[in-house]
This record gives C-alpha cells, structure tokens and sequence, in this order.
C-alpha cells in the first residue's frame, strides 16, 4: 500500500507546528512561573529528575523504534496480520520495560541526596517526588503506548501529535491555576501523573478508530523477531550515547555546581528546545513517509525528495538561528529579571545558537535514516560520541573558571556533534544507501546554508547589542 505522502506530510507538519507553538508558549508560562513562585531550585529538581528518568528509560532498548520502522514494509505491503503481530510482540516488550524502569528506579532511591550538591528546598521530601516521578515516566509503559506504533507506520502522526497538543493545554492551565492558588509543588507533579493516564487513553482510542482491524494478536515469527532484536541491539547503544550525550549534563552540573546551576542551564537549554520543536515539525512529519518511499520508489526518487526536505529542513534552522543570535542574551536576561545567578555572559547563548544549528541542521539525514534501518553500521558513533562529551564535561567543569564551567559543559556536547557524531552518520548514509555523487551534492548545501548562517547570525548579534546598548536593563 503506497501512502500519501504529500498529504500525510501536510497534516503532519500542521499538527507539528501547531504542537510546536504550544510547547513553546505554555512550558515557557510554566517555567516562569516556577521561576517566580517557587524559585530556581525547584528549576533544578525538574532537570534532574528529568535527566535521572532519562537514563532509566534506557530500559526501553529501542524496541519502538525497531517496532515501527519494522512495521513500514508490511504497511507498504498492506499485510494486516503481520502488523497485528508485531503489536502483540510490542505490547509485551512495553510491559516488561515498564516494570524494569519502575524496579532500577527503586533501586536508585538511596543514592538521590548524593545528587544534588548543597542544599533543597525544605518543604519537599527528595525521594516522594523521585517516586511521583518515577511512577509517571513508567506508566506510559504499562498502559497504552504502543498504539502508537500503528500510527507512526503508517504515516499519521499527527494523530499523537494533535492529542499530545489537546491533553498539554488542558493539563497546564490546570497546573497555572493550582501553582497560583497553592504554590505547591507536589500538586503539580501529582497533575502530570493523571495527564500521562489521559494522553494514553485517547491514544488508543483513535487508533482503534482509525485502524479498528489492527488489533495485538498472533505470533510474530521467528525470523521477524530476529531483526527486531538485531535492530534493538544496535539502537540500544544509540540510546546509551544519545543519554551520555544529553542526559547526563543535568546530573553533572547538579552534582558539581548544585540546582541553582542545574536551573541556569536549563533555562539556556529550555530555549534551544523550545525553537528546535518548532524545526521539529519541518523533519519530523517525513519520517513514516520515508520509510514507506524506501519499499515503494527508487533512490533517486529518494534522493530528490530528501534534497528538497534537506532544503527546507535548513531555511527554517537557518531563520531560527538569526532570530536566536539576536534575541536570546536580551531575552534571558527579561525572563529571569536580571538575576546574576541565572543570567551568563554573552559567550553562553552564542554557544547555544552554535549548538542549535550544528544540531538541528544534521535531523533530515538522522530522518532518513531511521526510516531506511541504518543502525548497525554506525552503532559504535554514539558511544564514541557520548564517551568525549562526558569526559569533556568532567574536565570542563573542573578545570575552567567558574564563570565558564556551564560554557564548557555546552561546548563539550558541541564538540561531540561536530567531530563524531555528524561525519559518522553522513558517511553510513552514503555509502549504505546513497552514494559518493550525492554525498558531494548534499555537502555543497550543508556549506552554504552554513555559511550564510555565520555571516547573518553575526550581523543579527551585533545588531542586537548595539539596539540594546540604549537600554540600561539590556546593556552588555
């Protein structure tokens, strides 16, 4: 069965971008909130326990990627059965996982204080709100989850999309209003524990009604289990590096500089995140259009159609990271009041805008490549990549000034992306699927956008501390 590709593309990007324009606005509300009622070490808890939970889902192996991208060519071969098998398989995997997570997060109950260099807020207990957590991030495991396998395969995510988007709105106004009438912090993590149970009910309700014929039943074969669990092994080191690289900065700035460092971080981050959801929605509804492409067309259909997503994939990094040079030192420092404490010199958010693009700029390749399975042949690259920005974190963060020990714990991560992670998997991309050919075309645009990148985002920065040099509250 050929997909729509076009037409799937389109909802996809709607429902992305109109998710993108909600997760920036409402964690924006929330975060300053937090900022202003609670204060920046509760900031803090939020990132560790975030990155904490981080590393436990590790558990999840990589079992829904593998699950879905499986799953693209009996979509393509409209082969019912074999669909509803692999859901069975999945529903089964997703609970074991669910219970793992929830049992090694038990296990790391005894260790939490040693986490958190100095003190936490008094009014909290550490290991209640670790186990509010904990019980939230497995939940999804042991509900409803991975119905969404059977959406992503064929194209539709807007349809977990535009449910996210719903149950978000409801669930941050409902935690605006108790954090402005109780100012407590226990009420709020309780709020995202009944908003997990809500997202997963209506999950599998649309799924059901949209694809009332594939249900988890059957036994998937032998020799399909068999590459699921290859693929599993090779994504499951993506996983391990993927949190080395991401997970771990949290935990590192928290148990060296404390939460007030962790929060500081985090707002830098926050707003990196923010605008990369919004690229998001650009790259993100091609995935299960590619994969059905791979089994239905020919490379150089393919390679054509990832050019102009490579394209348009980099218009909007391009146009994000113009508007971030000049806006994000004059933003932070609005945002947080001028706080000295969560407010970092002008090399911080420029490293960040660097880090942006470098990263954002790679996620049409790291798209197509999902969809067409290359794992196996870069598994060792995140590895690699997470074993450097760790150690570069340690050492950064011991060995620079204090002024610049977050600077070093971002450049760390850069450093990663560009001398690891981005020549290893352009070159799997290359020779595995595509070829030498297009690899000079696809490299001939990734210098120019880059290019102009650099010119543009200098003009925009400097432009913005001349406007800003007028205004005392702004002044460099």
């Amino acid at each position: 069965m050929k997909l729509d590709f076009a037409k799937n593309a389109r909802r996809n990007f709607v429902a992305s971008a109109v998710n993108g324009g909600i997760r920036l606005l409402f964690p924006f509300l929330n975060r300053t909130l937090f900022l202003w009622l609670l204060g920046p070490e509760y900031l803090g808890l939020n990132g560790l326990f975030g990155s904490i939970l981080g590393v436990l889902m590790l558990a999840e192996l990589g079992f829904g990627t593998a699950v879905v991208c499986s799953m693209y060519k009996p979509v393509a071969d409209d082969d019912r059965e074999l669909i509803c098998a692999y859901l069975c398989f999945y529903r089964k995997v997703y609970r074991c996982v669910g219970a793992a997570i929830f049992a090694i997060g038990l296990c790391l109950l005894p260790f939490l204080r040693n986490l958190v260099h100095g003190d936490v807020p008094p009014d909290v207990d550490l290991h209640i709100l670790y186990l509010i957590h904990l019980v939230n991030t497995s939940a999804s495991y042991f509900l409803f989850a991975y119905r969404g396998s059977v959406l992503g395969a064929h194209h539709r995510n807007d349809v977990v999309t535009n449910i996210r988007t719903a149950t978000s709105v409801v669930q941050y106004v409902v935690v605006f209003v108790v954090l402005l009438a109780t100012h407590n912090y226990y009420h709020y993590v309780l709020a995202t524990v009944a908003f997990t149970v809500l997202h997963n009910v209506l999950l599998v309700k649309e799924s059901r009604r949209l694809f009332p014929d594939i249900e988890p039943r059957g036994v998937l074969p032998e020799e399909n289990r068999r590459r699921v669990v290859s693929d599993v092994k090779s994504i499951f080191l993506h996983k391990v590096g993927g949190v080395i690289s991401y997970s771990t900065d949290n935990v590192v700035v928290s148990a060296f500089l404390g939460l007030v460092a962790v929060a500081a971080y985090g707002n830098y981050y926050y707003v990196v995140a923010s605008v990369s959801g919004l690229v998001a929605a650009v790259y993100s509804s091609m995935t299960g259009g590619f994969g059905n492409k791979i089994y239905t067309e020919t490379k150089e259909s393919n390679f054509r159609l990832f050019m102009r997503m490579n394209r348009l994939t980099l218009l909007a990094v391009l146009a994000c990271a113009i508007l971030m040079a000049g806006l994000f030192e004059p933003f932070i420092k609005l945002w947080t009041k001028g706080d000295p404490a969560l407010v970092r010199h002008a090399l911080t958010p420029l490293l960040m805008v660097f880090y942006f693009y470098v990263n954002q700029s790679r996620q049409t390749l790291l798209t197509f490549k999902s969809a067409a399975a290359l794992w196996r042949q870069d598994r060792w690259k995140p590895i690699v990549a997470g074993a450097l920005n760790l150690s570069l974190n340690i050492s950064f963060v011991i060995f620079l000034p204090d002024a610049y020990k977050l600077d070093g714990v971002i450049l760390s991560t850069i450093v990663s992306v560009v001398f690891v992670q981005v020549p290893w998997e352009s070159h799997v991309v290359f020779t595995e699927f595509f070829g030498s050919r297009e690899a000079r075309v696809y490299w001939r645009q990734q210098a120019v956008f880059a290019v102009a990148a650099i010119v543009l985002c200098a003009m925009a920065w400097r432009v913005s501390r001349l406007v800003c040099s007028n205004f005392e509250f702004l002044r460099p």
